[in-house]
């Protein structure tokens, strides 16, 4: 079984020409299977940047520092951007508010009008990921849980099958000042979200296991 890197801190993405186009922010993975179905690049500048959504068979390699995409991906602009905002009412039925009520207008003629503005719905941004339905978007330093609640790393890099992207394993990093790093298996994990990733077995499990610490 071939392994190969989809998700790598701070990892370079490039084009098939070489031609560096951003650099890894998330891997988009199903909570469930475990298997990656797309990665999240971020691109732009310090004050314009942007995050589009690439799926996972457009990536022809992965090292532990880049990742570069086939010649097929093309121009990372017609890809879908991360997150999409829309305006919508409080009970989420509407993408855009109405046209403005008009003001309702009375007073004494001798003392000029008094305006107030007619009641209005109450609007928020709603956040749209562009993602899988049933997929998360792991970030990168993703928090690992043990069973009995301990911090014990953050998610550094992710392997998987590259026959079928399905993760076999993830690296972590632990330690503040002295960091190392572990492997975790994937059949330790129990759940994954955005910001986390929870394991089955409890911290004392994983130090008497027989992970050895591996080579950044």
């Amino acid at each position: 079984m071939e392994q190969k890197i989809l998700f790598q801190k701070n990892a370079h993405v490039l084009a098939a020409n070489g031609e560096q186009v951003g650099t890894l922010e998330r891997v988009v993975l199903n909570p469930e299977t475990k298997v990656v179905t797309d990665i999240v690049i971020r691109t732009g500048s310090l004050f314009n940047k942007e995050a589009r959504v690439v799926p996972v068979e457009l990536v022809a390699e992965s090292a532990e520092n880049q990742i570069v995409l086939s010649n097929k991906a093309g121009a990372l602009e017609s890809f879908p951007p991360f997150e999409e905002r829309h305006i919508v009412d409080r009970k989420g039925d509407l993408d855009q508010p109405p046209q403005n009520a008009a003001p309702v207008v009375y007073g004494n003629p001798g003392f000029g009008p008094m305006i107030v503005e007619a009641p209005g719905e109450q609007f928020v941004t709603q956040i749209e990921q562009n993602i899988p339905e049933g997929t998360v978007a792991m970030k990168e330093g993703a928090k690992v849980i043990t069973a009995d609640g301990k911090h014990i790393g953050n998610v550094e890099r992710v392997l998987a099958d590259s026959s079928v992207d399905q993760i076999t394993d993830l690296v972590i990093s632990t330690g503040l000042i002295n960091k190392e790093m572990h492997l975790i298996p994937i059949k330790w994990v129990m759940t994954v979200d955005e910001d986390s990733v929870h394991l089955r077995v409890k911290k004392v499990s994983i130090e008497d296991s027989d992970t050895t610490p591996i080579a950044g």
